[in-house]
């Protein structure tokens, strides 16, 4: 079962910018989908045109098999939709907000209030249910957006960047309510430029770029896609030279500290043979980067060469 079926999927706005270029995109029922690339390249723009907030120039768009144009009803119930922008009312307060929104889906108020209970105490939001939703945190009121966006009980989520401005703690506490409400079965689609956070929880992933998608495949194969990673060593003695590495790249960043690129020829095991030779201690070793960065301009930048 697809939960949702994009064919074609263009946006041409009125001053001629093409948002969307005639992407396809298939996400199936029980997925974890990310939806990656630079802000500006157009995730925004499908995610709105799925939710119906935005009106396509041409495409087709199926959700759970319910064509948006001809059964919107039926796909929109099927669809809970996250935002990037805070977008409820400040001045209520949570448990409001959250049952006044079943009530747009036809919601008998004594179920809306059950759900909310549900939603707000898993979101750790039933404390302060009876607030003023201002006085929320910023992580709150992005938790409080989730439990909204739920309260109809839809087979298919889409988040658009849900942790932007959140820390850590309060983003790993998230993944970690994504995930189960995924295991439980509801499909979620997520756009994000966290690679890190598409790397942890997402099975398959999209790369748009300039409003076309460069990359549609599964989080695994796309890390394979990295042949080579770089690493910081720290070094117990002070180096005042570079050491002579053999095959690897390497930099001295300075007297402790070495960079050295690792690729699938050469291991970490042949590297630390020869830091050993030359009796070269490692106390802890790291990765430069988020490995989906690297890839990600990678992937961007092999698109640019092949169609210049």
């Amino acid at each position: 079962m697809k939960a949702l079926s994009i064919k074609n999927l263009t946006k041409i706005y009125s001053n001629g910018f093409k948002a969307l270029d005639g992407i396809d995109l298939t996400v199936n029922a029980g997925d974890f989908y990310s939806l990656l690339g630079p802000n500006g390249a157009g995730k925004t723009t499908a995610i709105a045109i799925v939710c119906s907030l935005v009106n396509k120039t041409m495409g087709n768009i199926r959700v759970f098999d319910h064509d948006i144009e001809t059964r919107l009803e039926e796909a929109k119930m099927s669809i809970g939709m996250v935002p990037q922008e805070v977008n409820f009312n400040t001045f209520d307060t949570p448990i409001n907000i959250v049952v006044n929104q079943a009530g747009y889906y036809g919601i008998e108020r004594n179920i809306a209030l059950k759900r909310a209970k549900e939603y707000l105490g898993e979101l750790r939001l039933w404390e302060k249910r009876n607030d003023n939703a201002r006085s929320l945190s910023g992580g709150m009121k992005r938790r409080l957006m989730i439990a909204r966006a739920l309260i109809h009980q839809p087979k298919l989520l889409i988040l658009d960047e849900p942790t932007a401005g959140v820390d850590i703690e309060i983003r790993r506490s998230m993944w970690k309510f994504l995930r189960s409400i995924n295991n439980n079965g509801t499909t979620i689609i997520l756009t994000t430029h966290y690679l890190e956070e598409a790397e942890s929880l997402c099975r398959n992933v999209a790369i748009i770029d300039d409003g076309k998608i460069i990359q549609d495949t599964s989080m695994n194969s796309l890390l394979r896609q990295l042949k080579q990673e770089t690493f910081i060593l720290s070094v117990e003695n002070e180096l005042t030279t570079k050491p002579k590495l053999g095959d690897f790249e390497c930099n001295l960043l300075d007297s402790q500290n070495l960079e050295v690129i690792i690729d699938s020829n050469h291991g970490i095991n042949e590297l630390f043979e020869l830091l050993n030779s030359q009796n070269i201690k490692i106390n802890s070793m790291r990765n430069k980067s988020n490995r989906l960065e690297e890839l990600f301009l990678k992937v961007v930048d092999n698109k640019k060469k092949h169609s210049h």
